[in-house]
């Protein structure tokens, strides 16, 4: 498949918009977290929690987009403010299961306007089926790629 639309010149790849949107929400949310202290990536491990509760820290950087150092370094700053809790797994003492405490979920909740706000904004030149449509096809695409290894 060429990357040019005969036409209408160069097409642009999906990929790049995907991530061209992906850090457009991320700007906007650090805005929305900074007054609260936080910043995009840890709000997203917090919702992450709050979807989620007693994930592993390296289950959280998968899902947060970090790597495990990263993830860990952000733990730490997030217990150490209450927002979160470890506890050992029964079934190794080595994996911590990181949860939201209610000082995390009291957070989130005061942010979940704002976030709702901002993605609000995102689809408002969009009807609700192409909404939906939208949301069906990016949930496809992850599936895809998570279904199926690189090369």
């Amino acid at each position: 498949m060429s990357n040019e639309d005969e036409q209408d010149g160069p097409v642009i790849r999906t990929a790049y918009l995907v991530k061209r949107l992906e850090l457009a929400v991320k700007g906007h949310i650090d805005i929305a977290v900074r007054p609260h202290g936080l910043t995009a990536t840890q709000y997203t491990a917090l919702t992450s929690l709050r979807n989620d509760p007693g994930q592993s820290s390296a289950q959280l950087a998968r899902r947060s987009f970090v790597s495990a150092q990263t993830m860990q370094e952000l733990i730490t700053s997030l217990d150490r403010r209450g927002l979160v809790t470890r506890t050992p797994s029964p079934d190794n003492r080595r994996v911590l299961h990181v949860s939201l405490t209610e000082d995390g979920e009291a957070v989130l909740a005061k942010l979940d306007d704002e976030v709702d706000r901002i993605e609000a904004d995102m689809l408002a030149d969009l009807d609700a089926g192409q909404i939906s449509a939208l949301r069906e096809a990016l949930g496809r695409c992850i599936r895809r790629l998570d279904t199926h290894p690189r090369h």
